[in-house]
C-alpha cells in the first residue's frame, strides 16, 4: 500500500520538513473544490520514499511560498505563485541584448551554469541581465532528473526579469507538448516512481488543474522578436502555405496542447501538429541539409518579414551552428556533455556563440543596417 501523508492547513509558509526527511521531487501545485493541494515526494532517513500532500483554501493562495531544490545539495530558491496567468504575446520588438538557447531537458545544473556564465543570473539565481531578453526555444522537460525544479525556476525567473525591465520567452517544443498530451516515452524513470506514489498519470501533474500546467498553456510555439522568428523545430513549406501569422498559429494550437485524439475541427491543425509543424520539423538539417530548398527559407523569411530563423530540436553540431547562408541558426547542442553547453548572445548588434565559461565567438550572421 502506498504511503501518503496528507495535511490540511489554513495558511501556508515554506515547509519545514520533519527531521530526516528530504524532498526528492516536487512540489506540484493543483486546484480542486476551492482548495490548493501541494504534493511532493520525500525520502526518509531509512531510504524509503513517501508522498506528502498539504492543502489549504484557495483564499490563502497569496501566502504560498514554495521552497524549490536546485542542483546544489541544501540550496533552494523561493517561488511565490503568480497573481494571474495570461497568454504570452506573439510579437515583440528587438531588444538590445538577448540570450538564446534550447533543449536543456531537465538538466538544472547545465542551465544554471550556462545562465551564470553568460551573465543572466548571479550565484543566488537572481536576474542580472537588466533589460535583456532570455529566449528559451523548447524542450526543457523529459530525460533529465530535475524537470520540476527547472520549470519552477523559469516560472520564477520571469517575474524577476520583468521587475528589471527584461523578459523571459519560453517557446514550447515537442517534448512540452508530449508531456501535456500523455506521451511519456522520454520521461525519466524518477517521475514514473513519483506518479506511482502520488497515484496519478504523469500528464495529470501538468493538466489544466495545476499551476505549472496552466502556466505552460500560456506559452507559444512561435514568436517573432524583431527581425527573428523563434520556433523549436522550424517552418516548413506546408506551414508557409497556410499563410498564418505567429498570432494565428499560436491561437490555433493552444487549445490542443493536451489533446491525444488528433480529431481537429480546423484542417490547418493537422499540419501544425504533424512532422511539418513548428515544434517537430527537421527539414533544415535532415536528412540532407544541402537539399533544403533556398526558396523555402526565402518564402519563410518573406512571409514573416524577418531575417533569421532560430531553432533547436536537432543536434547537428557540438556548438551553436549557422546554416543556409546565415539565415538559420541552430541552438540545440549536447548540454549534458562537459564543456559543450552554449547559447547565442546578441549584443551591440552582433551575434555570438557563448560558452558556460563566458567565452564569445562571433557568428557569421548579418543584420539589417
Amino acid at each position: 500500500m502506498k504511503k501518503v501523508r496528507q495535511f490540511a492547513i489554513l495558511f501556508f509558509i515554506p515547509f519545514v520538513l520533519p527531521f530526516g526527511e528530504t524532498t526528492v521531487d516536487g512540489p506540484y501545485v493543483s486546484y480542486h473544490n476551492e482548495h490548493i493541494y501541494i504534493k511532493k515526494i520525500l525520502e526518509e532517513s531509512s531510504g524509503g520514499k513517501i508522498a506528502r500532500v498539504d492543502s489549504m483554501p484557495v483564499s490563502s493562495r497569496k501566502n504560498v511560498v514554495l521552497a524549490i531544490n536546485t542542483d546544489i545539495t541544501g540550496k533552494t530558491f523561493p517561488v511565490t505563485l503568480k497573481s494571474e496567468l495570461i497568454n504570452e504575446p506573439s510579437v515583440f520588438p528587438l531588444p538590445g541584448k538577448q540570450l538564446i538557447l534550447s533543449d536543456i531537458e531537465g538538466n538544472f545544473a547545465g542551465f544554471r551554469k550556462l545562465l551564470q556564465g553568460c551573465g543572466v543570473i548571479d550565484s543566488d539565481l537572481n536576474w542580472v541581465f537588466g533589460n535583456g531578453h532570455l529566449v528559451l526555444s523548447g524542450d526543457f522537460v523529459d530525460r533529465g532528473q530535475q524537470v520540476t525544479e527547472l520549470l519552477w525556476f523559469i516560472y520564477a525567473l520571469e517575474d524577476k526579469a520583468r521587475v528589471a525591465g527584461g523578459y523571459v520567452h519560453y517557446i514550447l517544443g515537442n517534448h512540452e507538448i508530449m508531456i501535456m498530451s500523455g506521451d511519456t516515452r522520454y520521461v525519466n524513470k524518477k517521475y514514473k516512481e513519483s506518479t506511482g506514489l502520488l497515484n496519478v498519470k504523469y500528464e495529470q501533474l501538468f493538466d489544466e488543474h495545476t499551476e505549472l500546467g496552466r502556466w505552460l498553456r500560456t506559452k507559444n510555439v512561435i514568436e517573432k522578436i524583431g527581425d527573428n522568428i523563434f520556433v523549436h523545430g522550424g517552418i516548413s513549406d506546408a506551414v508557409n502555405k497556410l499563410r498564418l501569422s505567429p498570432e494565428e498559429i499560436n491561437k490555433l494550437v493552444k487549445p490542443f496542447y493536451s489533446d491525444s485524439l488528433y480529431i481537429y475541427p480546423d484542417k490547418k491543425l493537422p499540419v501544425l501538429y504533424n512532422d511539418d509543424g513548428p515544434f517537430w520539423y527537421r527539414g533544415y538539417y535532415k536528412p540532407d541539409p544541402d537539399k533544403a530548398l533556398p526558396g523555402q527559407i526565402h518564402r519563410t523569411l518573406s512571409r514573416f518579414s524577418v531575417q533569421h530563423i532560430f531553432t533547436g530540436h536537432s543536434i547537428v553540431a557540438d556548438t551553436i551552428s549557422v546554416w543556409h547562408h546565415g539565415k538559420v541558426i541552430n541552438t540545440d547542442v549536447p548540454h549534458h556533455k562537459e564543456g559543450k553547453s552554449e547559447a547565442v548572445l546578441y549584443s551591440d548588434g552582433i551575434y555570438y556563440r557563448i560558452s558556460a565559461a563566458g567565452e564569445r565567438f562571433r557568428l557569421p550572421v548579418s543584420i539589417r543596417n
